[in-house]
């Protein structure tokens, strides 16, 4: 309310101005008709029988009748004339004050899409003006800014996985070509060897479901289709999915929820939230460690909570953990490397859903909570 009493307070000085500039041209044009009317009445009608008399050598009488005739019984449109005349040039300089106003204005646009750091200025009268510019400025450079880190961080990542598909495709390829150039090799060793390249190709695959992933994010625009959701049973079925990865670190899911807990939402794409999420839990957790999930409703909402033990994330990185192509191992390890695009997903889908998502690390303990409308 204070913002908008001060734009009104801004607009009312530029009016102000506007105003007595108008009513200075209007008092100029009175005080001048009043000044002609005098001057041709005085001693300029004088000077006029006198230039009559020795520019055509006429007596006094005939020079008086033809300045009579001529100029003094047209006084009111010779004053007519002159008074549009002074109103004119008076205009002139008026909308040339006031239009300036607009260029500032449109200089200021134009510096809108500038790569230039410098605040937009304009005069004191247009400080509104002046605000709004240099706060639509702010908002476009961070824009701006943030499109291209994105744009980099994709690009850096199609290099990471262009350049990390070639170590699995090399393995496979060689493993292949020694089974091939050995039909009689021992039958233990063959079945090592098949059993490596099939890893391989797995994680061949998984590569390059990544860069698919990629294309889906940049060209599908998220829909959903709603309906009551048995959210127990989405969890429970959940767990049962990731047990052979989680078991292969000793890691194990701990849920604890009402049975008949409901969620009205997409039930596709809130399992794929809670699959990013857990993914992500699973990749990260110290061996021999449980995952904790837990729902509940409270206050007509909805919070479904993942809690697992892992390295402590800083700061810095867990604010930005749900942007597009952020990847929290910056070492890209084969293991854990994915396309950074799971969490960003995860928290466009529940803020679609009108929800909330968001991250805790402290201690060890890495914190993810959904919160989202029980019902619709």
């Amino acid at each position: 309310m204070k913002l908008k009493n001060n734009k009104k307070g801004n607009y009312a000085r530029l009016k102000r101005k506007a105003f007595f500039q108008m009513l200075l041209i209007t008092v100029i044009a009175a005080v001048s008709v009043l000044l002609l009317r005098e001057i041709l009445r005085g001693q300029i009608g004088d000077r006029i029988v006198q230039f009559l008399i020795n520019a055509f050598y006429l007596d006094n009488s005939d020079a008086q009748t033809i300045y009579r005739f001529v100029f003094r019984n047209n006084l009111n449109i010779i004053l007519l004339f002159l008074t549009l005349f002074f109103l004119v040039i008076l205009s002139r300089f008026s909308i040339s004050w006031f239009t300036k106003y607009f260029d500032e204005i449109s200089s200021g646009m134009d510096r809108l899409v500038e790569d230039s750091a410098d605040r937009i200025s304009l005069s004191s009268e247009m400080d509104f003006m002046e605000n709004r510019l240099n706060t639509i400025k702010d908002k476009l450079e961070k824009q701006k800014k943030a499109a291209q880190e994105a744009e980099q961080r994709k690009n850096d990542l199609v290099v990471y996985l262009a350049h990390d598909i070639r170590t699995p495709l090399t393995s496979v390829i060689g493993y292949l070509s020694l089974l091939d150039e050995a039909p009689d090799m021992p039958v233990e060793q063959r079945a090592k060897y098949t059993h490596i390249t099939l890893d391989k190709a797995y994680r061949l695959e998984k590569l390059i479901n990544e860069f698919f992933e990629i294309t889906r994010y940049n060209l599908q625009q998220i829909k959903l289709e709603k309906e009551t959701i048995d959210l127990y049973y989405m969890l429970v079925q959940m767990t049962d999915e990731f047990y052979p990865i989680l078991s292969e670190k000793g890691n194990a899911t701990v849920l604890h929820a009402d049975e008949n807990l409901t969620v009205y939402g997409d039930p596709i794409k809130l399992a794929r939230v809670f699959n990013n999420i857990l993914k992500n839990a699973a990749a990260y957790s110290y061996p021999n460690t449980e995952i904790l999930i837990s729902a509940e409703e409270m206050d007509g909402y909805i919070k479904i909570v993942f809690q697992n033990q892992g390295n402590t994330i800083q700061p810095d990185k867990l604010v930005a953990i749900f942007e597009k192509f952020y990847r929290l191992d910056e070492a890209r390890t084969s293991d854990t490397g994915g396309s950074g695009l799971g969490l960003s997903i995860a928290k466009e889908i529940v803020t679609l859903h009108g929800g909330t998502i968001d991250a805790q690390s402290k201690e060890n303990t890495i914190t993810f909570t959904v919160t989202l409308p029980a019902g619709n």
